[in-house]
């Protein structure tokens, strides 16, 4: 952008905000520096915007583009809102979607049809932005660029709806008939070395960067590519190295001069798994539940003797097993690094400085998974693996976490975070739509099953949307709200007694 010059004239005035729900967003923020570099006026709302907010703003400053990003599921239904609420309120002008839970197929099937008046638009990443924002208020070819939107979208809920009908399903009884049964003769994992929680109030964060997994940080910046070899590809390997070479070079200040602090807490309990939901108990005794963690089970109709999963199978129902916790984060400090590049007009270095510090949390989380396999809990005390074998997940034992494709419901934090009382161990808390502050945190469940691995649970039915809801003491709304996202059926075409 920079070296294709900056147009004379202003080339439009664009909106935009990170729905209610998130607080960090380093990809919108490249974004607006590649359009204000191209001559764009951007509004930048910010982080956590409610849908009145940002239409609000939208008419003040008389927008020509509203842009909305999103990095958790919840963001997905709050975008759909705000689409309905520009229809409702009369608005005609262009709507981009991006973020990283946002796809070309949610556009299409979830928030396009909720926006007629005007034309809604999937921006799959910063270097398109440009090219379709220009397309979306050139005079001539707005028209066609809308209408050829619309026919993509068009066709793709058709391939959608297809391809729900042709999947096979299992009701809710039959995937737990099917669930998942460890292999006997695999040695369940001992007593962690403790029960209850254990805080981290400093973390040596020299140690945090030998851990620091780096493919993501090139992909957090529209660089695609797995380290290293990212830094020898023909197309973006200038650009990466060069990237690189300033990432290390704000990593070594980071360190040296302690710009962040890294906080964290762990907690190990006896647990039990009670169908698909998993118990937690205060002591060896087992008798004082103090937290229940829910799960969701997979419907997809399996075959070859695979199981449908839950992560409740991967606790015993019987005799003594055990659940841990965490929460981590390196983001203490890091708000205040970030405003002040920006304030002094260094956006390059603010969005550098928030990357580091969601890449040096990722690291907090698996420089603690290892002390926690080898040495807290302790069931894999003689594992000796690589940073790239840890990368790869190559160890016993997994860490999934609420919102996550095997739990994709995000208010099972709650539960997470009370239990490890993350606000005074770790100075971290919750917003009302379950994202983490700081914003560069981690948190998780940890499993110690040598059969335990990572899955996904995909899309689900009513009959275990209102088993869930029951479980959870929810209205069936609720429920259908919180998993919007994996939902197998349209919630208003279902008519029911809305009762858990």
């Amino acid at each position: 952008a920079e070296k294709a010059g900056k147009p004379r004239e202003q080339a439009g005035r664009i909106l935009m905000a990170t729905v209610k729900g998130d607080v960090h967003d380093i990809g919108k923020n490249i974004v607006g520096v590649v359009l204000q570099c191209n001559n764009y006026e951007v509004i930048d709302l910010g982080v956590m915007v409610p849908a009145a907010r940002i239409l609000d703003a939208a008419v003040e400053h008389k927008v020509d583009i509203v842009g909305l990003s999103g990095l958790i599921t919840p963001s997905l239904d709050e975008m759909v809102f705000v689409a309905r609420e520009m229809e409702r309120r009369g608005f005609d002008i262009p709507l981009l979607i991006g973020g990283a839970t946002t796809s070309r197929t949610h556009t299409a099937v979830k928030i396009e049809p909720g926006y007629r008046a005007g034309s809604t638009t999937y921006v799959i990443d910063a270097s398109r932005a440009v090219g379709v924002v220009s397309g979306l208020l050139s005079k001539t070819e707005r028209a066609k660029n809308e209408a050829a939107t619309r026919d993509e979208y068009v066709r793709i809920r058709e391939q959608y709806a297809r391809g729900q009908e042709v999947k096979a399903r299992a009701t809710l009884a039959q995937a737990r008939e099917n669930r998942f049964r460890p292999d006997p003769t695999n040695r369940m994992p001992g007593a962690p070395s403790f029960i209850g929680v254990r805080a981290f109030d400093a973390w040596d964060l020299a140690d945090l960067a030998d851990h620091i997994d780096w493919t993501p940080f090139f992909a957090s910046w529209e660089l695609i590519g797995r380290y290293p070899m990212i830094l020898e590809d023909e197309i973006v390997g200038e650009a990466a190295r060069d990237l690189f070479k300033d990432a290390q070079a704000m990593l070594k200040r980071i360190i040296d001069e302690k710009w962040f602090t890294a906080r964290g807490v762990v907690g190990f309990w006896p647990a039990r798994a009670v169908g698909d939901d998993i118990a937690v108990f205060a002591d060896e005794g087992r008798v004082e539940e103090i937290a229940r963690f829910h799960t969701l089970r997979q419907q997809i109709k399996k075959s070859n003797g695979k199981p449908n999963l839950a992560m409740s199978d991967f606790i015993a129902e019987e005799g003594p097993d055990y659940i841990g916790a965490f929460a981590v984060t390196a983001g203490h400090g890091e708000l205040e690094i970030a405003k002040r590049f920006k304030d002094a007009g260094d956006d390059y270095s603010s969005i550098l400085a928030t990357a580091l510090a969601d890449r040096l949390a990722e690291a907090f989380a698996e420089a603690l998974h290892k002390k926690v396999r080898t040495e807290l809990w302790g069931y894999a005390p003689d594992e000796a693996t690589t940073t790239d074998e840890l990368i790869a997940e190559q160890y016993q034992g997994i860490r999934p976490a609420p919102g996550y494709p095997a739990q994709p419901d995000h208010t099972e934090k709650a539960t997470l975070f009370r239990l490890l009382d993350a606000g005074a161990n770790a100075g971290m808390a919750l917003t009302e739509s379950y994202a983490m502050t700081p914003p560069a945190s981690v948190s998780g469940l940890y499993f110690g099953h040598p059969g335990s691995h990572y899955f996904g649970v995909g899309k689900i039915d009513p009959d275990q949307v209102e088993d869930y809801a029951r479980r959870k003491g929810w209205d069936i709304a609720t429920a259908e709200r919180w998993l919007s996202p994996i939902l197998n059926y349209d919630p208003g075409a279902i008519e029911r007694n809305d009762a858990a």
